[in-house]
């Protein structure tokens, strides 16, 4: 019988807008939304502000069903009530004052290519395949990888900036720079520090670096230069890393546009704000979903 283990996220900072009665689809990039709540869980006042710190702390739970490092292993995220939600969906993007949430698919220095199943219901995060293998990088990663919930890379846009390239068909990927390991199935609040247009086989795939709040030098880095300051190295580490991954398996290397660097905060959020509203017309259904699951 496949194990299962269900852990509570301890640094979860999902809102309140997980429980049953409040919807989380067409999210407001430009503020969050603040909401009482009686004991029956309807609406007593709903407020619009910047910062609503009462609201960050309902925990969110994992599930983990089957063993790690097989084909059947899956996290999936449950609220409050045990009800199974998406982590792509139904996890905020905005949490206000610049922050964001951030979902932790690879924890630092590890090589398993875990990833959200963005075809299976409620996605939860699998190990990826090919060929009926488990895929794994041909050596770990340095630093915490995953995605921003609530943002799609279109494949049918094609950006002018970066050399005409279109949407991976994905979340939007974040690189998380702090210091600590993080856990598989972790939501971690970040604010954005810069972004790396990356072209992978002709797709746009964006890396957001990013940074958890949580960080010892978080306040310290608020831009691309600051990154280069106090973690010295580290943007070209992310573009090299990323470039050469593939390189081992007899692929070419990865692209990058942009001028091959790192983009700054401002442009790392107009990426992010994109997308975003991208995804919002995808769980509208103004835009064709394919395989891709909106559950």
């Amino acid at each position: 019988m496949a194990a299962t283990r269900v852990i509570v996220s301890a640094s979860s900072t999902v809102t309140t807008s997980l429980l049953k009665k409040t919807p989380l689809r067409a999210p407001t990039p430009s503020f969050s939304l603040c909401f009482n709540y009686g004991k029956n869980g309807h609406v007593l006042q709903k407020r619009r502000l910047f910062t609503c710190k009462s609201i960050y702390n309902p925990q969110v739970q994992i599930k983990e069903d089957g063993q790690p490092e097989t084909l059947d292993y899956r996290v999936f995220f449950l609220d409050n009530s045990g009800k199974k939600i998406s982590p792509w969906h139904d996890i905020p993007l905005h949490l206000g004052d610049g922050a964001f949430n951030f979902i932790v698919e690879i924890p630092k220095e590890s090589s398993a290519k875990m990833e959200v199943a963005t075809d299976e219901q409620f996605t939860p995060i699998k190990q990826d395949t090919k060929k009926g293998k488990l895929r794994y990088y041909p050596y770990n990663i340095n630093w915490n990888y995953g995605l921003l919930p609530q943002t799609w890379e279109d494949p049918s846009f094609a950006n002018a900036d970066v050399e005409g390239a279109f949407g991976d068909n994905d979340p939007v990927d974040v690189v998380e720079i702090g210091d600590r390991r993080a856990n598989i199935g972790e939501v971690l609040k970040v604010k954005p520090l810069g972004a790396l247009a990356m072209i992978d086989e002709g797709e746009l795939d964006w890396k957001i670096v990013a940074i958890s709040l949580d960080d010892p030098r978080a306040s310290l880095v608020n831009d691309v230069d600051d990154v280069e300051k106090h973690f010295p190295g580290t943007l070209t580490a992310i573009r090299d890393w990323f470039r050469d991954y593939k390189i081992p398996d007899g692929k070419p290397a990865n692209k990058f546009g942009l001028g091959n660097k790192a983009a700054n905060k401002e442009y790392a959020l107009k990426v992010i704000t994109e997308t975003n509203e991208a995804w919002s017309n995808l769980v509208k259904r103004s835009i064709p979903a394919g395989e891709l699951s909106l559950v």
